[in-house]
């Protein structure tokens, strides 16, 4: 006899784990299913070799959002963010270095070794961002409102931003309206003339995205980071014991409330009767009832894989299939010798030429040209030869990944394609792997020395091993179309479907990208309100 639950979740990613907390909190009693044996998601930390844990997939919190933190009380459940004293390393081909730190006066300071205007910008660029990522900071929390059918709510919340709007002043307002539509490539260069930090910080507009940095409205997606980390170098929040570690207190806390949890439990199957929904079917044939599913997974395979087509409007079918959702990313982890010796740091005030110059990111990609180049092979089906990366090296500041003396990278790559020309991910997975470590060879020689395992995970075995559809590690492109009242799509932002009973909470929902708890927070409120007025 099939068991019945209040709500089911299906995954246990960071946004179902969010939405789970919270409807346990509400005294609901959900059921998160995970089809991996680990929950998290791509936010897991894994061991990589016997000694090394290493951030599997996601190295770096979006960063997850301290209202969510503090609700849900994830400190006393062992979470603790570290935050480096440097943001952002950046180092050039030509021996050149650029240190980006917490302190933004001290990161103007160092700027005058490469750009005496760039170093009287920087304080500027970094107010204009905060102050605009403060206003855009209020919708992170928000529904996104009814076109259609606006309520109450979401029009004295629009009123409240529209003043927010106002108090910009007239130049952070115009810029607000100007950069949003932009090429990031364009924002950057209206501040800084050094190629080294345009990139570094333009690099922040693509992360994740099929879209290089002359493509339009890439700032969008800069400004929407900014509504989380207004910080001018861009976040660099890392989690002691790496993000798995923020996944396991939200796991702590939602047990704490009476929320469970099984994994190995693939959902094959939501069960949909007369409009409604009625629970799901695991691939071990079992069936769990429930009025309420909330599904963690991405829209196309929640309505395209989850759910059968009978059950869907032929127009919304065809909006969903035509959802753009085609991953650039992939991941390779290191597990390290030794700390690498990157040539640039020698260039470097004494002071800042050690370890924790390496504690926060690294970025690979040192003009704008670069990054567009390496987005040019991707638009034609072909692995990037020289990749952008971002890159972290967590156990500089965290010796609980790695035996004393070594360390794990963890290195995000860009631009792999989802869809490749000729072979496919299966024969060339290692082949880019390699290109990525002669790339940072180029900054640590001694890097290939060093290495004593690695990982590599492509752009399908996100799709394959972690349910990403595409292998987008956003869910969905966070472009302008595809955000706040769109995302997913125009008239459907509000975390319900057209099934009755039957919500999203991950991340292709509002606010989309990076590991807030935003998207799991705001949608666990929508289905709350539906359950205490007897809805669906």
């Amino acid at each position: 006899m099939a068991r019945t639950f209040d709500i089911v979740i299906v995954g246990a990613g960071h946004n179902g784990l969010t939405a789970a907390c919270y409807l346990a909190k509400s005294g609901w009693k959900p059921l998160l299913l995970e089809r991996r044996e680990v929950p998290g998601g791509i936010a897991v930390t894994e061991e990589l070799h016997p000694g090394f844990r290493c951030p599997t997939v996601a190295h770096s919190t979006g960063p997850f959002l301290s209202r969510v933190t503090s609700d849900l009380g994830l400190e006393r459940h062992g979470l603790e963010i570290l935050r480096p004293e440097v943001r952002v390393f950046s180092p050039s081909p030509d021996g050149r270095a650029l240190l980006l730190y917490d302190d933004p006066a001290r990161t103007a300071a160092e700027l005058t070794r490469l750009s005496a205007r760039d170093a009287r910008s920087f304080p500027e660029f970094h107010r204009s961002l905060g102050r605009i990522g403060s206003l855009l900071s209020r919708l992170l929390l928000m529904t996104p409102p009814s076109i259609q059918n606006p309520r109450l709510p979401d029009i004295l919340s629009l009123i409240g931003i529209g003043k927010g709007f106002r108090g910009l002043g007239r130049r952070e307002a115009y810029r607000l309206l100007r950069w949003g539509p932009m090429a990031v490539a364009d924002l950057v260069s209206e501040f800084f003339e050094t190629e080294l930090l345009r990139a570094t910080i333009a690099a922040r507009g693509i992360q994740g995205m099929f879209a290089g940095p002359w493509s339009a409205g890439t700032s969008a997606n800069l400004l929407l980071a900014a509504a989380a980390d207004g910080h001018g170098a861009g976040p660099a929040a890392l989690v002691r014991g790496g993000p798995g570690a923020l996944t396991q207190a939200l796991l702590s806390a939602a047990r704490e409330t009476g929320a469970q949890l099984r994994t190995g439990a693939e959902v094959a199957q939501i069960v949909v009767r007369d409009g409604a929904v009625a629970g799901v079917v695991l691939a071990s044939g079992e069936e769990i009832n429930a009025r309420t599913v909330v599904s963690n997974a991405d829209p196309k395979r929640t309505f395209l894989r989850l759910i059968g087509p009978m059950h869907l409007d032929p127009e919304f079918l065809q909006k969903i299939r035509n959802y753009r959702s085609t991953g650039a990313v992939a991941k390779v982890n290191l597990a390290l010798s030794a700390l690498p010796r990157f040539s640039a740091l020698s260039t470097l005030s004494e002071g800042a030429n050690g370890p924790a110059a390496l504690s926060g990111r690294i970025h690979i990609g040192p003009d704008i040209d670069y990054l567009e180049h390496a987005f040019d092979a991707a638009k034609y089906g072909e692995p990037s030869p020289e990749p952008c990366l971002d890159v972290t090296i967590p156990s500089v500041g965290d010796s609980s990944l790695a035996p004393p003396g070594r360390h794990v990278m963890s290195v995000l790559a860009q631009f792999a394609p989802y869809r490749l020309r000729g072979d496919g991910w299966e024969t060339r997975g290692e082949t880019y792997a390699d290109a990525v470590i002669e790339t940072l060879s180029r900054y640590a020689p001694n890097l290939p020395d060093l290495i004593l395992h690695r990982q590599v995970i492509s752009p399908r075995d996100l799709e394959e091993v972690y349910g990403l559809t595409e292998g987008h590690i956003f869910h969905g492109e966070p472009s302008l179309d595809q955000l706040f009242t769109m995302r997913p799509l125009l008239h459907w932002a509000q975390y319900r479907t057209p099934i009755r009973g039957l919500y999203l909470c991950g991340s292709g929902t509002h606010p989309g990208p990076g590991v807030t708890g935003a998207s799991g927070a705001n949608a666990s409120r929508e289905i709350a309100k539906d359950l205490r007025r007897g809805h669906p």
